[in-house]
């Protein structure tokens, strides 16, 4: 019992008379408590106790007072020491005692004893003090904790998901943190169909009593009960763990037999199960844009850069020849002309199976894009080895086709290139190929070709592209058109991205693809980029000069992974920046994912200095090829463009339609802007807006224009009518 203030004389409290005594008395035992008076002690004999007791311990105050050490003996055990020491102490002035008491029955009673040392009218020193029952103020102070250490259980499970653990560690997490805040004896992760991570153990349920068609994905650390996992037992809990497609799993546990969850318990596991669910959900997706990087979307083959990939390691581990096959479909364009674009696509993903039949197995096939094909060949013998596995390609296409159009002959040319051991590159192999095919088709389509020294024509040719190119920016030939970027609900112009075109004096007007390529491998990209960063900030400079009434234009510029490897790109940018007089935060650069790919500390760093200054960056093309999300969060990246490939199948594939909602929400969550590129009517418009997606560009809007085209816009209507 706890000490009390200095001791006062029991006589001086007798100052009431007999009946005010007796009246105190009444109320006394009335009390929902125990009042009492003892002697010192842990010993010491109790000398009155009111008839509470029994309501609050089981004991009558008739067997407290007979009964030496009973108070002493129900004391909890866990606090005991804690209790007696102070008991021990009479010196020090004390505050009332929280302690736990056994009940007679053996249940736990939670008590607050308030006591004071007075001299009674003997003169001896005893304890008068008041016992009250606070068990209920306990348990709600229990529950209080309890509730508090789930939501930060919830959070540490939730943190460790947004740090990207993997959905193996986040099962085995979360079944340890119900565990340990529930105190229950068994955990499972239930699952209907999924791969297991190295950190899970997986084994039949019905080993243990349950579905024997099902499995388990449980922490190495669960304790099994077997008697426990059939039908519904009492002290368990199952949640749900929904993934996109509908129901995945459960969450299992399972405590003492007597063991009855709350509602507050059901919501804490339904929320550890939310994060599995989301982190399975985010794996998926993960997972899907992976593929749809590495794999074409039409024929699920693996595309340039899985196709580069493989043949770049197995140019590195060649002890025999490698062949490049390139191929494509003759006349292909006639199908579509004929038949419609589905009728191509239907031939295009029947051509796939075709190749598979006439290849061995331990072949790559992959579709570069449109009607053309490349095959990577290993351990190819001679070049008789590689003409018969080409033989046999070309002989494939001899069956017709049976498309929806009807039956349709379908031939290939194909060019084959032979590596001798490792003195090739995944590129000149390509280049070779493609030479190669060209050649089977002057000769007359539908057969092969193996590329020869004779070939080297269209080297020649590639050599002559790169001088005309060299002397293009002297002779003024260069040129920038300007697309438009526009809000999708206003249809009002927020930026322009600027595109180089050349206008060759014998070819006409030509697009980056035709010259973009060889000024990249020739080192020529540089001074195009520099031509192209400082004339667009100048145009920039102009239309703000001639447009003072708006806020300044944005310009977009793109820049290459090439471009990112000078060292002085930072001085380039901020050199164009002072020289047209622009504010930074005018210039928007573009990238693509291969230059996160290439990222390393000059390229964080310049990224982080020009960001500083208010310069924003947009990765490009975003889902056609694959690197980590984890780059969204350690650069300065502002905005995503969602490639046209996603815009085109919006609304008619479901998987592409999903895959771009999660890319519009994650930029979401991040702060980052998204635009959609090649929007092409209102359809996709509509769609995008329903996403959340702001800005769009696009032939529905403007196909790239001139400057003065720019200068009309902002002269002139203020929200510019879709273009036809």
């Amino acid at each position: 019992m706890p000490r009390a203030d200095p001791a006062t004389t029991f006589a001086a409290r007798q100052a009431a008379g007999p009946l005010r005594q007796l009246d105190l008395r009444q109320l006394v035992e009335r009390l929902p408590a125990i009042v009492y008076v003892a002697d010192v002690g842990i010993e010491g004999r109790w000398r009155y106790v009111s008839p509470g007791v029994e309501a609050i311990l089981g004991f009558t105050a008739a067997e407290m007072l007979q009964d030496v050490g009973l108070w002493a003996r129900q004391v909890h055990p866990d606090d005991r020491a804690r209790v007696f020491a102070r008991e021990d102490d009479l010196i020090a002035p004390g505050a009332p005692e929280e302690y736990r008491m056994l009940h007679r029955d053996g249940s736990m009673v939670w008590v607050r004893d308030e006591a004071a040392l007075v001299s009674d009218s003997d003169g001896q020193a005893r304890w008068h003090g008041v016992i009250s029952d606070i068990s209920d103020r306990k348990r709600s102070e229990a529950k209080l904790e309890g509730r508090a250490e789930q939501q930060a259980a919830v959070a540490r499970l939730g943190k460790r998901a947004l740090e990207g653990a993997q959905v193996a560690e986040l099962m085995d997490g979360a079944l340890g943190e119900a565990r340990r805040t529930l105190g229950v004896e068994a955990g499972a992760v239930f699952e209907h169909a999924v791969e297991a991570g190295p950190a899970i153990v997986r084994a039949q349920l019905g080993e243990i009593g349950a579905p024997p068609d099902a499995t388990i994905a449980a922490s190495p650390s669960s304790r099994w009960l077997p008697a426990t996992l059939s039908g519904e037992p009492a002290g368990s809990l199952c949640c749900q763990i929904e993934s996109a497609s509908g129901r995945w799993g459960m969450l299992w546990l399972a405590g003492a037999p007597d063991r009855l969850f709350e509602a507050a318990d059901v919501d804490f596991v339904q929320a550890l199960a939310n994060i599995l669910a989301d982190a399975i959900r985010q794996r998926a997706t993960e997972q899907d844009i992976r593929h749809q990087a590495l794999h074409d979307p039409l024929t699920g083959l693996p595309n340039r850069i899985l196709f580069l990939d493989r043949l770049a390691h197995a140019l590195s581990q060649a002890r025999a020849k490698v062949a490049v096959a390139l191929l494509d479909i003759d006349n292909f364009k006639l199908i579509n002309d004929s038949f419609g674009h589905s009728a191509g696509d239907e031939l295009l993903m029947q051509v796939a199976p075709r190749l598979r039949a006439a290849l061995r197995p331990h072949d790559t096939i992959a579709r570069l894009g449109g009607d053309e094909f490349v095959v990577l060949l290993q351990d190819v013998e001679d070049e008789h080895a590689a003409a018969a596995v080409a033989r046999r390609i070309v002989a494939a296409f001899d069956t017709p086709f049976e498309l929806h159009a009807g039956e349709h002959f379908a031939k290939v040319s194909l060019g084959v290139a032979i590596s001798h051991g490792s003195d090739g590159t995944p590129t000149s192999l390509i280049s070779d190929a493609d030479a190669a095919m060209y050649q089977a088709k002057e000769r007359g389509r539908a057969r092969f070709e193996i590329f020869d020294g004779a070939m080297r024509a269209r080297v020649v040719e590639r050599l002559s592209v790169e001088n005309d190119l060299r002397r293009a920016a002297q002779r003024g030939e260069l040129e920038l058109l300007y697309q438009p970027i526009v809000s999708l609900e206003e249809r009002r112009l927020v930026s322009v991205e600027a595109l180089v075109r050349w206008r060759h004096p014998t070819r006409g007007m030509l697009d980056p693809k035709a010259f973009i390529p060889v000024a990249e491998e020739s080192g020529l990209i540089d001074p195009i980029g520099r031509w192209v960063l400082d004339s667009a900030c100048e145009q920039a400079a102009r239309w703000q000069a001639e447009h003072r009434d708006r806020p300044p234009l944005r310009i977009s510029v793109n820049l290459s992974v090439q471009q990112f490897r000078q060292r002085d790109l930072e001085t380039s940018i901020t050199a164009a920046l002072t020289r047209s007089g622009i504010a930074p935060s005018t210039l928007c650069i573009e990238i693509t994912e291969s230059v996160l790919l290439q990222e390393s500390d000059g390229v964080r760093d310049t990224m982080t200095h020009l960001a500083s200054r208010g310069v924003a960056f947009v990765l490009d093309d975003f889902g056609t090829g694959y690197s980590s999300l984890g780059y969204l969060t350690r650069l300065p990246i502002s905005g995503l463009k969602i490639d046209r490939s996603f815009v085109e199948a919006l609304g008619r594939k479901t998987r592409s339609t999903e895959i771009t909602t999660a890319i519009v929400r994650m930029a979401q969550a991040l702060s980052i802007e998204v635009i959609a590129e090649g929007v092409e009517n209102e359809l996709q418009v509509g769609e995008l807006h329903d996403l959340g997606c702001r800005l769009g560009q696009g032939f529905h809007f403007h196909k790239p224009l001139p400057a003065d085209g720019i200068s009309a816009l902002l002269g002139g209507e203020t929200r510019p009518a879709a273009a036809g």
